[in-house]
């Protein structure tokens, strides 16, 4: 859910960006989903690279482009992917395809609701897509891009997609309000407090915790995963995540928080440090006198620093 680096913007600055959604008649784009569906139950749910870039890719919306770099990334990386679950495309296609569809009533309760605390803010179009079940979704200029697959395979029941699609509907458009967290400073402690802040004001709107189950098991050890994040921040003190080093004590201490999708640390849920941003901007917006500029703030975050000051963990602090 990491909102897109330099790079990818330099290269969608050259397309048209789409207009901006109505909160009263947006509806999800799912005509790349559908056209996937088409190409792989044609292939006989074994589509080739060749199949998969003429019949998906190429004809791909806006949300295709978005979604490519590092997650689809190309037609012979997503048939590998393919091939190797078939039958977990499959079942994305019939039983949670049909489920996101029928959710615009939730999308456009969520764009009410962010009308009506950034009502100068151009609202995001929403694609879905289908990738290599590297991402549930992100965000580009104009855009929010969930993973189909990725989604259906984060939920057991038709209940569970709905409650995580709406969540992911109001995170993601937090990032396409925010600045790009590439300028945000330290890189570790920018990165959580970007997605910290996408969890806190999609709650808020929402008015649920975005990911119940990670808080709960973070709620309850928060002293000794603070000190583990002032550990890694220190080991990861001016890299980049993009800059880290496999095997690395770097790597480690990066991926303990972020971008560990499919491979978060023995014992611990993915991306906890999405929740840790969210502890630190829940500290720091409960002590701001104006809300509304306060919401601003973590949309263009001017001083990682000054925040953790105030919003940082200290023993004497009580669970909210």
């Amino acid at each position: 859910m990491q909102f897109l680096m330099a790079g990818l913007l330099s290269m969608l600055a050259a397309q048209a960006i789409p207009p901006a959604a109505d909160p009263l008649t947006v509806s999800i784009e799912t005509a790349d989903a559908d056209r996937f569906a088409a190409v792989f139950n044609s292939a006989d749910r074994r589509p080739t690279a060749e199949q998969l870039q003429k019949g998906y890719l190429d004809p791909g919306s806006y949300g295709v482009l978005v979604f490519t770099p590092d997650r689809i990334v190309d037609a012979h990386h997503l048939a590998e992917a393919v091939a190797k679950r078939p039958d977990f495309y499959a079942n994305a296609i019939t039983k949670c395809l049909p489920i996101i569809k029928a959710t615009t009533a939730e999308l456009r309760a969520t764009y009410l609701a962010f009308h009506g605390l950034f009502p100068e803010r151009p609202l995001p179009r929403l694609y879905l897509v289908v990738g290599a079940d590297n991402s549930g979704g992100t965000a580009g200029p104009g855009a929010q891009v969930l993973g189909l697959e990725t989604l259906c395979g984060l939920a057991d029941t038709p209940e569970k997609l709905r409650e995580i699609v709406r969540g992911f509907y109001a995170h993601e458009t937090v990032h396409t309000f925010q600045s790009n967290p590439d300028t945000m400073g330290d890189s570790l402690l920018g990165d959580v407090l970007v997605e910290g802040a996408a969890d806190f004001i999609a709650t808020l709107v929402t008015g649920r915790q975005i990911n119940p189950d990670r808080a709960a098991w973070a709620a309850s050890r928060e002293a000794e995963l603070w000190r583990q994040f002032e550990a890694d921040l220190a080991t990861t003190r001016g890299v980049k995540w993009s800059k880290r080093k496999w095997g690395t004590p770097v790597a480690a201490s990066f991926d303990r928080w972020i971008g560990n999708y499919g491979s978060a640390p023995q014992g611990w849920p993915v991306e906890a440090g999405y929740w840790m941003g969210q502890r630190i901007w829940q500290r720091w917006y409960d002590r701001q006198p104006d809300k509304r500029v306060a919401l601003r703030e973590m949309l263009t975050m001017t001083d990682p620093a000054a925040i953790v000051a105030v919003g940082g963990f200290r023993e004497t602090s009580s669970p909210h």
